[in-house]
């Protein structure tokens, strides 16, 4: 069953709103399970805990999977993420309201990378929103803050006249990403692929499925997300990788996954990301929309840091060696000085070597500069470079 929360205008246009109850039990503290648990036993996955689920890791190596999504395509488990579905006359304006991007212009079908941020500018989260009818709209949250961007989208949409529903336990999520993803999925929708756009969805079928396929991923690499019910998941794995078998598809897990969104300098909340940090700090000032006529929460805090610039800019760092800085890890100038902190980092499989993200003061993040990280009391140099670290050919 699902949360649903109403608000709508009361007949004597007084802002209002009305609560209805949640019809399901919250969930179970206990660690929880994907409907594709059993089919990821049987491959041999290494499971560990994430955002309260038990999700495959690995299945044979986190570098055999990566240089596979790389060079021919993986096949991910993401049924941990959430799904909220706001629909309604002022579905639109309430998300304008509630995040920091104008989902009132997402054409039906398209989609858009934004976030939602607190009252000072903080990011709760990054999300992307899927506008799937004139007045409807998926929202995906990272599984970490799925709760917390519902309660937080519940708030803010008191006043409109738009339901606001955690649809989360009515979707499976699939991502079939690599060069050869088109290929694979392609032989199994009736769907012209060709005709998919980056960041567009298409209601379809998919080994005879119903399915929302999202031309969208994290992994740097072309793909395809699937959102799927739950019933349906383990027949649509198991089609592709029935299909992936000639274009040497792997089933990949949350530790390769890490390493491609570094690679393609993608953000990861709670790393890059964070409550204490707004979007301009992390390079993602346009996603802010400032100019949005009736504002959102956020607006004026975030329209003082766009003018007065931040105190600390997401870079790029490489290595000329192997070493890897690892989050948490000191920056340091060419004195010795701390000036910045990593956030994310890792041997590069595709590179070669050490990459990082790491947040250091302005005056440091310009592409050449040379720095150093303290890697357990060792200075190791590092140069900081543009992002994104690798970029597939178009």
């Amino acid at each position: 069953m699902d949360r649903v929360i109403l608000h709508q205008r009361r007949p004597t246009d007084q802002v209002g709103a009305i609560a209805v109850p949640a019809t399901r039990e919250d969930h179970p503290v206990e660690t929880r399970r994907t409907p594709l648990h059993a089919e990821h036993e049987a491959l041999g996955a290494q499971f560990t805990d994430f955002a309260g689920w038990k999700m495959p890791l690995r299945y044979d190596s986190e570098l055999a999977e990566h240089h596979a999504v790389r060079t021919s395509a993986g096949l991910f488990d993401l049924t941990h993420m959430g799904e909220i579905v706001l629909s309604g006359p002022e579905a639109g304006r309430a998300l304008d309201h509630a995040l920091v991007g104008n989902a009132s212009a997402i054409a039906v079908g398209r989609a858009r990378y934004t976030m939602i941020t607190q009252p000072d500018g903080g990011v709760i989260d990054d999300l992307i929103v899927y506008r799937t009818g004139e007045q409807e709209y998926l929202v995906v949250a990272n599984a970490s803050n799925a709760a917390v961007v519902f309660d937080a989208l519940v708030e803010r949409a008191d006043g409109f006249d738009t339901s606001v529903v955690d649809k989360s336990v009515d979707y499976a999520l699939l991502a079939v990403q690599g060069p050869a993803s088109t290929a694979i999925v392609a032989g199994l929708t009736t769907t012209d692929l060709a005709t998919v756009k980056y960041y567009a969805s298409y209601p379809t079928e998919v080994a005879g499925r119903p399915a929302l396929l999202a031309r969208t991923g994290y992994t740097g690499e072309d793909g395809f997300e699937l959102f799927l019910d739950p019933s349906d998941a383990p027949a649509v794995w198991q089609a592709l990788l029935e299909a992936g078998r000639e274009h040497d598809l792997k089933p990949a897990g949350l530790g390769c996954r890490d390493t491609l969104r570094l690679e393609a300098g993608m953000p990861l909340y709670g790393n890059e990301l964070s409550a204490e940090r707004t979007p301009y700090h992390a390079n993602l000032g346009r996603v802010v929309k400032l100019d949005k006529p009736e504002g959102f929460v956020g607006r004026d805090a975030l329209a003082a840091v766009a003018e007065k610039g931040v105190e600390a800019k997401l870079v790029g760092l490489k290595t000329a060696s192997r070493r890897a800085p690892r989050h948490g890890y000191p920056v340091l100038d060419a004195s010795g000085a701390v000036i910045g902190e990593v956030t994310s980092g890792a041997l590069s499989p595709t590179l070669g070597y050490s990459v990082a993200m790491a947040y250091v003061t302005p005056e440091n993040a310009e592409p050449g500069t040379e720095l150093a990280v303290d890697i357990r009391g060792r200075q190791e140099p590092v140069e900081v470079v543009a992002l994104p670290f690798y970029k597939r050919n178009s």
